[in-house]
């Protein structure tokens, strides 16, 4: 399970006001330190104060989310693992912050004409709750095929819900339209240097909860999050690596910052769907490429791996998106951090329960937990118990049992069962279909 760090569980509101005035005198010493052997950065979108004064905004509505070490996953890793749990956050995302920073910023004439928003479910939920919270009308939309969970937590805030299309794309040029229409502002999910300023908070407090760390995995999808973090850590800590993590379904931001130039690819469904993401912002790309150590890639089975990880070992509940850091940590995607301490930024826990009933069932497998054999056997009384009897003696238990007889490979007079099959991993799964063998059955 996890285990609590200095400064994770909430600090109380007064006593973060103090200590964030410390930390942000700190981090002007370091620039005055530093700034004889650093080169300024120039033409980026989104500075260190921007950021700061985003933290400043904000500060008094969400609260500070954990950090905690992990303690199993640690282990299983070979590092020194914490968790930057922005699944703990209010809508339970990161998002709120972008969208609560940008809204703050709004005059009188602009919240009374109302927000707009595209999303797949995350930063609505952001704008959504940052609205109700301003009294500002807001609008949402929506693909169709956003998961329902997203869906109803962002009506629940109040927000007025249009879904158009298939993929965010379709949902962006409607809200866009919308927009046009209505003359509300556009609060973009990730491409506008407000919001960008308000996902660097998350570096903000990381670096205040978590006294020394040698690298941050950061989830990338339009690049907001892994732009804010990585224009804190690289100014005020420039030796920690920032390290990007995509989905290898929709490589968005790696794919342009090889091109070295804004690159849009092919969009594709996948389990991380908060950051699939086909083309990253001008802003995003321009923050990444000033600041961005490297990016990485992890499959769709290194994510269901993840979800299942964080759930049963750290008893956390992270979507596709947020678990994509750890995942590559656990696949051993990144290079040299053996021994090292580590930050995995937890992005959003927001997953479908009918997702999340797939994807346990799905991680089962994969490790050899839940198993389903095809076992022939001859069509004759006792022959199902026979076969009960050899996985009990192999102390298995049979989740599910059922018989076919019509399968074009099972003769006139055999049956086929199906098993499911709870065990204790893949060596467990192999001796029970050795023992299946060698009483002579097939098995599939």
């Amino acid at each position: 399970m996890v285990a609590p760090v200095a400064g994770c569980h909430g600090t109380p509101r007064k006593l973060f006001r103090e200590r964030y005035f410390f930390f942000k005198q700190m981090i002007e010493k370091v620039f005055l330190r530093d700034s004889v052997r650093r080169s300024p950065i120039e033409n980026v979108p989104v500075t260190l104060d921007d950021i700061v004064r985003a933290q400043r905004r904000i500060r008094d509505t969400l609260p500070v989310t954990p950090c905690a070490r992990a303690v199993q996953l640690s282990a299983r890793s070979g590092c020194e693992l914490f968790l930057k749990c922005e699944n703990l956050q209010m809508t339970g995302s990161f998002k709120v912050r972008g969208a609560l920073a940008r809204m703050l910023q709004l005059t009188a004439a602009e919240q009374a004409a109302g927000v707009i928003a595209a999303s797949a479910g995350n930063h609505a939920q952001g704008v959504a709750y940052a609205a109700q919270r301003l009294g500002i009308p807001a609008t949402i939309v929506m693909p169709e095929t956003a998961p329902l969970a997203k869906v109803r937590g962002t009506a629940a805030f109040g927000a007025r819900i249009v879904l158009v299309g298939n993929n965010y794309d379709a949902a962006y040029a409607r809200a866009v339209e919308l927009q046009r229409e209505s003359g509300a502002t556009f609060i973009h999910a990730f491409d506008d240097p407000g919001v960008m300023a308000g996902q660097g908070s998350v570096a903000l407090e990381l670096l205040e909860q978590l006294a020394d760390f040698d690298a941050v995995l950061v989830p990338v999808g339009g690049g907001g999050l892994v732009g804010g973090i990585a224009t804190v850590i690289k100014q005020v800590r420039p030796g920690v690596r920032v390290i990007g993590v995509q989905t290898a379904r929709v490589p968005g931001m790696l794919a342009s910052l090889r091109a070295g130039a804004l690159t849009a690819i092919e969009p594709a469904a996948t389990l991380a769907d908060g950051i699939a993401v086909a083309r990253v912002g001008q802003y995003t790309f321009a923050q990444a490429e000033a600041f961005l150590d490297e990016v990485v890639s992890v499959d769709e089975e290194a994510i269901a791996r993840a979800i299942l990880a964080l759930l049963e070992q750290e008893k956390l509940l992270a979507e596709g998106a947020g678990a994509v850091g750890v995942a590559a940590l656990l696949e051993g995607a990144v290079e040299d951090l053996a021994g090292k301490r580590v930050v995995a930024v937890l992005s959003g826990g927001n997953i479908d329960p009918i997702e999340l009933a797939k994807l346990i069932g799905r991680g089962l497998e994969q490790d050899g937990r839940l198993a389903h054999l095809r076992v022939l056997v001859g069509d004759r009384p006792g022959a199902v118990a026979e076969v009960a009897a050899i996985v009990a003696r192999a102390r298995a238990n049979i989740l599910q049992i059922s018989q076919r007889r019509d399968a074009a490979e099972v003769g006139l007079r055999e049956a086929e069962l199906e098993l499911a099959l709870e065990t204790r991993g893949r060596d467990h799964v192999e001796e029970i279909v050795a023992a299946l063998r060698a009483q002579g059955l097939r098995v599939k």
